[in-house]
């Protein structure tokens, strides 16, 4: 019998090349999962307050790490809110550089990266940072500033990177 595998050791990449992405906020919720790779299980993690919500899904890339010690963030450009705990493959358009300092430490990296799911029908022509409009991508700036700040968190924006890079930061790993 084979070993389980656990969300966050699932391999990055699928067998045709695709990222994988596990969700962990649905777009328009305002519960945030996180995984908890003891249990295996996605567990409550925080609500953010009313009138907030995610503007995407959000979660991670399986078998990465950030500068923080979780896997790196995503978010997820979906025809509609996807399930907690969906494992989807997905394409890289881009990533949202950002740094976060949580209490006295220093600031560390924290970038969400943007991507489309493979079967997608509405994103289906986005390949790019480019095709995401501007005031998208501002939104999704403010949104991160916003609710880390409710969680006592500074986030700041750093830039914005097309695929390749997106590609090339994957690739580099931690």
């Amino acid at each position: 019998m084979d070993a389980p595998v656990f969300l966050n050791t699932l391999p990055t990449l699928d067998r045709h090349g695709a990222v994988r992405v596990v969700v962990e906020a649905s777009a328009g919720s305002r519960s945030k999962f996180k995984y908890d790779p003891a249990s295996g299980c996605l567990v409550l993690h925080h609500v953010v307050p009313p009138g907030s919500c995610f503007p995407l899904d959000f979660g991670f890339i399986p078998s990465t790490l950030g500068a923080g010690g979780d896997p790196l963030d995503a978010l997820v450009f979906a025809d509609e809110p996807l399930p907690v705990g969906t494992v989807l493959p997905c394409r890289l358009l881009g990533v949202l550089q950002a740094e976060q300092v949580q209490g006295p430490g220093p600031p560390r990296r924290n970038d969400r990266f943007l991507l489309v799911p493979t079967a997608s029908l509405a994103y289906a022509p986005w390949r790019d940072l480019g095709d995401i409009p501007p005031a998208v991508l501002e939104g999704l700036e403010t949104f991160f500033v916003s609710y880390n700040a409710q969680r006592g968190v500074r986030f700041r924006p750093l830039g914005r990177r097309d695929a390749a890079a997106a590609q090339a930061l994957l690739a580099a790993g931690p």
